[in-house]
């Protein structure tokens, strides 16, 4: 993925969506034939049927902490929870593996609140589709369970199984199905009947009346949610914690190429203290 410029800080034009953007992705995945054979590819398993949690779904803490919004969250026939998420920016460091630490604990929280004991916990799997490169940056898919140690046949048994597919993989090591749709969200197209089914549909949904309103109305929202999210911090700890959640804030807006002028109005950090950041993480300030 190339690096953001400041002539792409407006919203992506409606015209130019693909698979790839977070509201086109949602989009299709809400086309319930789609969903279930985007998880039976991933799996390599038939599912009789799926079913939508929650359109949308939002979880938040009860506690003060991060909330988070799910892209694809659905159950199938045997009440298995698929988590799938589209990743177009990796983290720095290793954030985007605890993001899935995160995720489940969030999940697992969310399905308690529905009167469950931990024995009925739902199995989860969570699907990070990544279009960059993950881990040893060889394979396209990496399926993680919890295992012993001492005997790394012996699993957990814990229901939790998360997967990272990577556009970059260099290796034969996936089903041809798989890799299409994963060279599709590169934007490769290709002949196969799932991915020109994507396609297809895509174009439909462009041509829905209202729709692009809709995604306007969204990719705004999100924004005010990632511009105002400092305010939503505990107002108690140490200056230090203040500091950090500041500069998370500043880091999410730097990454939205938001002008320097008004990251610093909303987080009260100093211009050279937001321009020594984005230095850091190899970001451009827009002035």
């Amino acid at each position: 993925m190339t690096k953001t410029t400041a002539k792409s800080q407006k919203i992506k034009p409606w015209e130019e969506l693909t698979i790839s953007d977070d509201y086109m992705f949602k989009a299709v995945m809400s086309r319930k034939r789609l969903c279930k054979k985007l998880i039976e590819r991933i799996l390599q398993i038939p599912v009789r049927d799926i079913r939508y949690m929650e359109e949308e779904k939002v979880i938040k803490a009860d506690y003060a902490g991060k909330g988070i919004r799910l892209d694809v969250y659905v159950a199938d026939e045997k009440n298995t929870v698929y988590n799938i998420e589209m990743q177009m920016r990796k983290p720095t460091g290793d954030g985007l593996y605890k993001r899935t630490r995160y995720y489940q604990s969030m999940i697992d929280a969310d399905l308690l609140k529905i009167g469950r004991d931990y024995d009925e916990l739902n199995p989860t799997i969570i699907v990070f589709i990544c279009p960059f490169a993950v881990f040893d940056a060889k394979r396209h898919k990496y399926t993680f369970r919890n295992r012993c140690d001492e005997d790394t046949n012996l699993e957990l048994g814990d229901g939790a199984v998360k997967i990272f597919l990577s556009t970059e993989g260099e290796i034969d090591d996936i089903d041809p199905k798989i890799k299409a749709f994963l060279n599709y969200v590169k934007g490769k197209i290709s002949n196969d009947t799932f991915v020109q089914e994507i396609d297809d549909e895509i174009h439909k949904i462009k041509k829905i009346e209202g729709e692009r309103v809709k995604y306007m109305t969204y990719e705004l929202k999100i924004k005010e949610e990632r511009k105002y999210a400092f305010e939503e911090g505990r107002e108690e700890g140490r200056e230090e914690g203040k500091t950090e959640e500041k500069k998370e804030t500043a880091l999410g807006m730097l990454y939205d190429n938001m002008p320097i002028c008004s990251i610093a109005k909303y987080t009260k950090l100093s211009l050279d203290y937001i321009r020594d950041l984005a230095a850091k993480h190899n970001l451009t300030v827009v002035e």
